[in-house]
């Protein structure tokens, strides 16, 4: 069977355009820059700011909240057998 194209066109006009997902963006933009500022990641490393209290759970940007981890472990989920997020 025959996949449908991604339309990510009507995902961000549904989901990625909002005003809410704008400002977390913003958000997660602004931890980048300050972690870089300090010398802590350099672009193409390898690493991302994780927010150890995602921002959608009511974390800050605050310098206690940010650390440094490789992309693997920062942008992936713990899952179960099935593939589920835990």
């Amino acid at each position: 069977m025959a996949k449908k194209p991604r339309d990510y066109r009507a995902e961000y006009d549904k989901y990625q355009g909002t005003a809410e997902q704008k400002k977390n963006r913003a958000k997660r933009n602004a931890a980048n820059k300050a972690m870089r500022d300090a010398g802590k990641i350099k672009k193409g490393d390898g690493n991302d700011v994780d927010h150890k209290k995602p921002l959608s759970k009511g974390g800050s940007n605050s310098k206690s909240n940010l650390a440094v981890k490789p992309k693997s472990k920062n942008r992936s989920f713990a899952r179960t057998k099935t593939g589920k997020h835990k």
